[in-house]
């Protein structure tokens, strides 16, 4: 008996348009099926959706505080779109990040005459290089003994917080906190401005857009970003051709940590000034990076829109929580579904389905040179 075969066929050229159309095609199926679980809840999908936009687009509150939570999204967005394009998954940016606002919390209270001005720095190179140094544990396992950097990478996100718990409920614990898990304030010195009356910390926002642009300039336009290229599609060749494979993995995941640490940093010196406990500092900002990564394509460039986007999810699911009596959990319910929509989508980009009908039988004729057939 025939059967009709189906499979998957790498392709060997993914065109540009299918490349574009993809994932916006992902998170409006993804949205789809959000609709159908809102639905199954009880909740008129219209109405949450309405609200979502409102929340997040709909006032200047709603922008503004959209902004602020793209600021760290963008940040650590565009340090994994870089260290997914050479391969390396680091999943551990929220650890990174929690190690920076820990390294930007010691040179606001513990590290003395420093002056004013040169404070704020200091805290960002401190972060960034504590980040960094984080993100190279797993890089160095990786490129040395060939360990899976998911996991480790993600095992140390989980030593960070436990650090954080550490630092904050034992010696670093605020005399003036009443009990509180929080460190005593920053000085004003250490405090990232506001735009106006907003929570927006602008010079982080800055740094952000900088980081985003200069790595899509570093990925498209050096010859490192070359190497991190030829890396991504293809290992092998890239040693046979003579590329630094040590150089190149400890470099990706090293950027990818010390822009994930300038985000700890933003959260604890531009919208808190102290350090908190772990899910005070980041809401989860690292893991949500991972979409904003991959739905930009991994291209950094874009990390600024889809930070922004994501970040307006973030922002309108808090308040559906609130106007529709939603659990809490819907905002990670959002972030999930989208990841695994824009991944489903992702291997059709790369694969093409190829539908294969059984030939039909026909009878063996012997045929002599020079004689022609006719069924």
């Amino acid at each position: 008996m025939n059967w009709v075969s189906i499979r998957l066929e790498k392709r060997l050229d993914t065109p540009r348009w299918l490349n574009a159309v993809t994932p916006v095609l992902s998170v409006l199926a993804a949205l789809v099926f959000i609709a159908v679980l809102f639905y199954i809840l009880g909740v008129n999908p219209l109405v949450a959706y309405r609200r979502i936009f409102m929340g997040a687009f709909g006032s200047l509150y709603g922008l503004s505080e959209t902004l602020t939570k793209a600021i760290p999204l963008i940040l650590c967005g565009a340090g994994l779109a870089i260290s997914f394009r050479a391969r390396v998954y680091n999943i551990g940016a929220e650890g990174q990040l929690l190690v920076g606002a820990i390294a930007a919390t010691w040179v606001a209270l513990f590290v003395p005459g420093i002056p004013d001005p040169l404070r704020l720095p200091a805290m960002f190179v401190a972060g960034a290089l504590a980040g960094a140094l984080w993100a190279l544990i797993p890089g160095l396992l990786k490129a040395k003994l060939r360990q899976d950097e998911v996991l480790t990478s993600l095992m140390l996100v989980y030593i960070a917080s436990e650090l954080v718990n550490h630092l904050v409920y034992g010696p670093w614990k605020g005399a003036q906190e009443w009990g509180f898990p929080y460190t005593d304030k920053f000085p004003p010195s250490a405090i990232i401005p506001h735009l106006g009356t907003t929570r927006i910390h602008y010079p982080t926002l800055i740094i952000a857009v900088l980081a985003a642009i200069l790595a899509y300039y570093f990925i498209q336009r050096t010859r490192w970003g070359f190497e991190i290229r030829v890396t991504g599609e293809n290992p092998e060749a890239a040693r046979y051709a003579g590329m630094n494979y040590l150089r190149t993995v400890l470099l990706v995941i090293g950027i990818s940590g010390a822009l994930a640490g300038i985000a700890g940093v933003g959260e604890v010196a531009g919208i808190h000034g102290r350090l908190r406990y772990p899910q005070g500092i980041s809401p989860g900002y690292g893991f949500t990076a991972i979409i904003v990564a991959w739905l930009a394509r991994l291209n950094p460039l874009a990390v600024l829109l889809t930070g922004f986007l994501i970040s307006g999810l973030l922002v309108g699911g808090d308040a559906i929580q609130l106007a529709l009596n939603l659990p809490a959990a819907t905002v990670h319910l959002f972030n999930g579904v989208i990841l695994l929509f824009v991944l489903s989508g992702d291997l059709f980009t790369r694969y093409r389905v190829r539908i294969e009908f059984p030939a039909r039988m026909a009878p063996a004729v012997a045929v002599r040179p020079g004689v022609e057939v006719k069924e």
